[in-house]
């Protein structure tokens, strides 16, 4: 996530997401992954607030998580610790991870990439990523599929009441495309005083091309496009996600 948008909205971010029915449905994606690679140490380059690094962490793997957002990762270590075998660092995903020893796999999810501010950043963060990682080990970017989303007016898609750091609020979160690019809309009642904040994300349309090339002039020996986590080939006018692997 990016610390200008994000990094006032840390609570904001973590009530959104139903954390356990996301991590259910993702968790055996990554062990599959990481049992094709043999996988000990794992990188999250945009880690927000320690989700993903704490579930693999509890594996039994090796994890650093970062992520540019300051106050990100001071929840995640109030959240889940620290220790020589879970590091947190705050970095952003285009800058050099210059890790102990090699990682077998460095992961960027959440769409967080199509954060970056161009194509530039994000040819940077995947040569970052492909550069932490053992010859052999993998590189994986996770983002929504922009192009399946019609060009048109914002989508709502939740509304729910939560407990904020600064007392009950409710969030509604949508999305729209508009043209080569997207938004992500977020608008934040608290219940106390009624005061609404609204904030907006830009997000690059990223396409597979953009990020098959990035890993390919970085390095990457073979890459794969998927469409979800279900491991289904990746399909731009229906897919809900762009998932990409490549092997270094």
């Amino acid at each position: 996530m990016t610390a200008e948008i994000f990094d006032d909205l840390t609570d904001v971010y973590d009530a959104m997401i139903d954390w356990p029915k996301r991590l259910a449905g993702e968790e055996p994606f990554f062990r599959r992954l990481f049992d094709r690679v043999g996988a000990r140490r794992v990188v999250d380059v945009a880690c927000g607030t320690g989700r993903h690094a704490a579930m693999f962490h509890a594996w039994g793997l090796d994890v650093e998580g970062s992520d540019i957002s300051p106050n990100m990762i001071d929840r995640a270590r109030r959240g889940f610790g620290e220790s020589d075998r879970l590091r947190w660092h705050v970095r952003g995903f285009t800058e050099p991870i210059q890790p102990r020893q090699p990682f077998d796999v460095a992961l960027c999810l959440g769409n967080s990439l199509a954060l970056a501010p161009d194509l530039a950043a994000v040819r940077r963060a995947v040569a970052e990523m492909l550069a932490a990682v053992r010859p052999g080990g993998l590189a994986v970017v996770q983002v929504m599929n922009l192009w399946r989303l019609p060009d048109g007016p914002c989508q709502w898609q939740k509304c729910k009441r939560a407990a904020l750091d600064q007392g009950e609020a409710i969030i509604i979160k949508g999305v729209h495309r508009a043209g080569d690019r997207g938004f992500v809309d977020l608008l934040v009642t608290r219940l106390a005083d009624t005061q609404m904040r609204a904030d907006t994300a830009m997000l690059l349309g990223l396409e597979a091309s953009d990020l098959e090339q990035s890993a390919r002039q970085s390095g990457a020996s073979s890459v794969e496009l998927l469409g979800g986590y279900q491991g289904a080939p990746y399909d731009r006018p229906t897919s809900a996600d762009l998932i990409m692997i490549a092997r270094k």
